[in-house]
């Protein structure tokens, strides 16, 4: 979701600036503006005094203002704190079955976990995250598959091995996942 919000606020933002810059540049290189338009001409600024000055007497003026900018405000610190906050788990929370529990390292989990898959048959590369709350994390698995093998067995060997051996060496009940799969680039062989 916060993928989809940053590529739409970028590219609105991207799409704001060249139309309104673009606008501004036309009509300073000599091309006729629409009648419409509030920049009229070469020696036109954008907003002129009158401009800037006509709504300020009016009572509804300065409220809407202040609420504008305040949701504005809101919105990039909302904005700011999604980017900036932590996607990966530090810690996984381990049940030692004594009432007590244990913190695993994320990192280590995620790098067993990746070496694990890796191992597979057919798999070049593997990449793994952990997301989630500590008790009860997710997955995030990529893995690169050499040319002739078959995704589903890739799959099957990640969820049978590598995938229940995590599980079981944390201690969880279940380890939902999320498992990208790509196949690495080769030329094309000739048949004959």
């Amino acid at each position: 979701m916060l993928r989809i919000v940053n590529r739409v606020l970028v590219g609105l933002a991207g799409l704001l600036l060249i139309v309104g810059g673009g606008s501004v540049l036309a009509v300073g290189l000599g091309l006729e503006p629409p009648s419409w338009w509030v920049h009229d001409g070469q020696r036109d600024v954008l907003l002129s005094d009158a401009d800037r000055t006509r709504w300020r007497d009016e009572g509804w003026w300065w409220p809407t203002v202040i609420a504008v900018l305040a949701v504005t405000v809101l919105l990039a610190l909302w904005w700011l704190t999604a980017v900036l906050r932590r996607r990966r788990l530090a810690e996984v929370l381990v049940d030692t079955g004594d009432g007590e529990g244990a913190l695993l390292r994320g990192r280590a989990l995620e790098g067993v976990l990746a070496g694990e898959a890796g191992a597979l048959d057919g798999v070049q590369r593997a990449q793994a995250a952990l997301t989630g709350k500590r008790s009860t994390p997710q997955a995030r698995v990529q893995l690169l598959l050499e040319p002739h093998v078959d995704p589903g067995d890739a799959l099957h060997g990640l969820t049978t091995q590598a995938l229940a051996h995590a599980r079981d060496s944390a201690g969880l009940a279940a380890l939902p996942a999320e498992v990208r799969l790509r196949g690495v680039k080769h030329r094309p062989e000739r048949v004959s």
